[in-house]
């Protein structure tokens, strides 16, 4: 099944003024992470920024150079599937993956570029976990190799697709450069959702020490 394409690059929206935050990090104000969504017939649906910013080692220092996004989870009605995108380190937080459900995607797509020892262990559990919780498909890319000058481990691939039940449907390797393909039943997340009724049970007034800071 094709849905499009993601494009992931560091978008240069204006003049590359930084201003010194308190927390003693330069930012970049004008520099976003974004992805492009493109329909199978090459229309231009919109783009999804990058929402969490990381800022750690080995190399992740994005604070640096990147600004949390503004344009919430938006999902994009493909002609294929209502298709929904995260961005790398966006994996790691369970609240957007939920707004992404609850704004209607059928897939969402993590185009990521990830090292071994640091996140490898939860490659495999937090993806099917927001599969399982929001009852959509997910596809998960991550790179391989390793990236010269820099050097700060190797990406260790193995990107997959799993169902709403967390079942990988697909898998690459750890160290080849492939592409994977899956066929997708959708009828299967109706078939899940009408057993599994998180969306309906879910209790957001009691959720409100979320959204503090």
């Amino acid at each position: 099944m094709s849905v499009g394409a993601t494009f992931c690059t560091p978008a240069n929206a204006g003049s590359a003024n930084a201003s010194r935050l308190r927390s003693g990090v330069w930012r970049c104000r004008s520099r976003v992470f974004k992805a492009a969504r493109i329909d199978a017939d090459g229309t231009y649906l919109g783009k999804y920024r990058k929402n969490h910013i990381p800022h750690c080692g080995p190399g992740f220092w994005e604070k640096f150079y990147f600004r949390p996004g503004n344009l919430g989870y938006p999902v994009f009605k493909t002609k294929y599937a209502d298709v929904g995108v995260y961005i790398c380190y966006d994996r790691h937080f369970p609240e957007g993956a939920r707004e992404l459900g609850l704004n209607g995607a059928e897939i969402v797509f993590n185009p990521s570029a990830t090292v071994a020892g640091l996140s490898e262990y939860l490659w495999k559990l937090e993806q099917p976990a927001h599969a399982v919780a929001n009852a959509y498909f997910v596809g998960a890319i991550n790179r391989v190799g390793t990236e010269a000058p820099w050097n700060i481990g190797e990406f260790y691939g193995q990107s997959y697709f799993c169902d709403p039940r967390g079942q990988f449907v697909a898998q690459a390797s750890r160290d080849k450069t492939e592409l994977i393909t899956a066929e997708l039943d959708l009828d299967k997340i109706r078939e899940v959702r009408n057993v599994w009724q998180f969306f309906r049970d879910r209790r957001p007034e009691t959720y409100g020490g979320l959204t503090k800071l």
